[in-house]
């Protein structure tokens, strides 16, 4: 349970306290906030607070989480040493009075967040209810353009690219006379227009990525030398997000991921979906299970108008939801909601009128199924057989360099992954770079950026049996964004046996292809595709290329590449990968009701699926056969019938 005890009468304490534990409460994060009360003036500490707090949850056997407080410079620091503030492209700074105002490479930032954080770790190293740490909160790009950023932006690029005219050439400066002659005239990209050079406005993501990554080490270190028995975890937020996660998460023990899925009724199907693709790419980032570390205990509130209430079972099924996918933790954000400051209306378990209710009954209930379980499901693990691959870095080039109206990187990856989720088949998201080996179905929606030692690992991994699919704006830049001089899918052209002949970006207008005897809809995208190997799969039957190949086949080795030249519908990509698993062999269920999800952790022999009713109606999952049931702890029927946002989770045979 997140809980600030900062915000609360130190009377409130102990009745918290003792409430959580009766509720079945285990461990609370506290302070990621606090820097004001834990450093109230410069040099001047006060932990005693803290230390009353943390040891009133400690009586009651509750674990503790401490925040480093970094997101959040203090009024005093900010006084003293302005450049703790970002500046955006017009060099105006950001101001306090919200969270995050601080430039990841102040020299005066670092110096006093290393200083606060090594106070903290060697306070609380020994403490027997501290058992990890979160660094900082919700880390994001600020693309800051103070003076200190301009001189780190060009020590990043002498070290990558050693020369000025090593720059010029992987940029393509020449294009509008941009070339440099000297280090100083390379600025971060200053003024605010988006119209820059795409390859520019790249890198300066992954030096601004690489940045808090930084920040963030200097952490690690800190508390790495002091508590080298507590654990060192972030919270990143939701997808899609220019920072890179994978070279964030890199260095921590594992991924927390803070998890709040739409209550809207005009979402409760599409939010179960997309919540489902977030909770996929965060155990994909270290290709472990992974926390929780923040979820919706009642209606958010704060950046946005207030959302509606959560519907009955809804709390109780987005945790399950993501210990399906993955979470072995869930902390709830927060334990009551905050009586001053911006998020006041962000509500907790309870509300301000301090009384249990519906909501946090259903909290009670949860906790109780939880602590039942959890012998059964302790260590096991999620593991797809088809994998979607993912990266920030394209996404990162798409924002610089719209392709045509309507198309979208993540949403495509997200009608790619909810065909897969409304099957039944066990996805895994990874990084591009990952090894894929073991993986029999490979899909990599547009991988725009492609070297050839990518392209070459996916002909492997096809040539050893796999089966790729690729859709398009493959393969039509280099690493350093400037486009391949060669027939698309550039890198991926031969493996593919198939060239692009030309393109139409029909965006929001639509096309129709012929494949299988049957007609689809699509739209952002149509390639006219010549194959050179592989052989016509679907047809185009509208525009000037009606009739000319949409998507080919290709056999390769031991597999098969399929490139689909425009982005279908979504019942193309459930007959397609329902044709797909036949062929490879994959675990599905081919008629799961609308909104229905289901997942399966397993360790050794031992396998339990999830059934989850992510949706407001009643639904009948058909199962098969009768299976043992942990929550009823008992044999339920072939035929489910599962009410709104209800939870199964069934004990397989081995």
């Amino acid at each position: 349970m997140d809980y600030y005890p900062e915000h609360w009468d130190r009377s409130m304490w102990e009745q918290d306290a003792k409430l959580m534990r009766e509720t079945g409460v285990s461990l609370i994060r506290v302070a990621e906030f606090a820097w004001s009360r834990l450093e109230p003036k410069e040099g001047h500490y006060d932990f005693g607070w803290l230390d009353d707090a943390i040891g009133t949850f400690h009586r009651h056997g509750i674990q503790v989480v401490i925040g480093t407080p970094t997101c959040t410079p203090p009024n005093w620091l900010v006084k003293k040493c302005p450049d703790v503030l970002p500046r955006d492209a017009q060099l105006h700074p950001h101001y306090p009075g919200i969270r995050g105002h601080r430039c990841y490479n102040s020299p005066s930032m670092r110096h006093y967040s290393a200083r606060i954080v090594e106070k903290l770790a060697l306070h609380y190293k020994d403490h027997p209810a501290v058992i990890g740490w979160q660094i900082d909160n919700e880390f994001s790009l600020h693309e800051c353009n103070c003076d200190q950023c301009n001189e780190k932006f060009r020590s990043w690029l002498k070290a990558r690219y050693s020369s000025v005219e090593a720059v010029n050439a992987a940029w393509g400066t020449v294009v509008w006379s941009g070339e440099y002659s000297d280090w100083s005239e390379i600025t971060t990209p200053l003024g605010g227009t988006r119209w820059k050079n795409p390859s520019f406005l790249l890198d300066y993501k992954r030096f601004e990525t690489d940045s808090v990554v930084e920040f963030q080490q200097m952490q690690v270190d800190i508390l790495k030398k002091h508590c080298p028995h507590h654990f060192v975890t972030h919270n990143i937020w939701s997808y899609p997000m220019s920072l890179d996660y994978y070279k964030l998460c890199k260095n921590l023990d594992f991924v927390s991921l803070d998890y709040y899925p739409s209550t809207s009724p005009e979402k409760d199907v599409t939010s179960g979906y997309s919540g489902a693709l977030t909770l996929d790419l965060s155990r994909g980032i270290k290709r472990r299970n992974f926390w929780i570390m923040e979820t919706l205990s009642g209606s958010p509130g704060c950046w946005m108008p207030v959302w509606r209430a959560p519907y009955p079972g809804f709390i109780r099924a987005v945790s399950w939801q993501s210990i399906a996918r993955g979470a072995d933790t869930i902390v709830h954000f927060r334990w009551r909601s905050a009586p001053s400051g911006a998020e006041q209306f962000w509500h907790g378990i309870l509300d301000h009128s301090n009384v249990p209710g519906r909501r946090f009954e259903e909290y009670r209930g949860l906790c109780a199924e939880v602590r039942r379980l959890a012998p059964h499901l302790e260590g096991t693990q999620v593991k797809g057989e088809a994998v979607i691959l993912h990266s920030h870095e394209q996404y990162n080039a798409f924002q610089a360099q719209y392709q045509s109206d309507g198309f979208n990187y993540f949403d495509n990856i997200k009608a790619v992954h909810r065909a897969f989720t409304k099957l039944g088949i066990m996805t895994d998201v990874l990084n591009e770079h990952e090894d894929l080996s073991g993986y029999k179905l490979i899909v990599v929606p547009s991988l725009f950026l492609l070297d050839p030692e990518l392209a070459g690992k996916l002909e492997g991994y096809v040539r050893n049996g796999a089966t790729l699919v690729i859709l398009p704006r493959t393969g039509v830049k280099t690493r350093t964004n400037l486009c391949w001089i060669r027939p698309l899918p550039g890198p991926l052209a031969e493996t593919a046996g198939v060239m692009v002949a030309e393109y139409d970006p029909i965006g929001k207008e639509t096309n129709s292809i012929r494949w299988n005897g049957k007609t689809y809809s699509c739209n952002q995208w149509c390639d006219i595709l010549t194959p050179q190997g592989a052989e016509p799969a679907a047809w185009y039957e509208k525009e000037f290329y009606a009739g000319q190949a949409a998507a080919t086949v290709h056999a390769l080795g031991s597999g098969k590449v399929w490139y689909i030249g425009t982005f279908p519908e979504e019942q193309f990509y459930l007959d397609f990968f329902k044709q797909a698993a036949d062929e490879l062999g994959l675990f599905y269920f081919p008629d799961l009701p609308e909104g229905v999800q289901i997942s399966i952790r397993s360790k050794g022999g031992k396998r339990y699926l999830f059934i989850l009713n992510f949706s407001r109606r009643q639904q009948t999952v058909r199962i098969g056969q009768s299976y043992r049931s942990l929550l009823r702890d008992g044999p339920v029927a072939p035929e489910l019938d599962m009410n709104p946002y209800d939870v199964e989770i069934l004990e397989l045979s081995r």
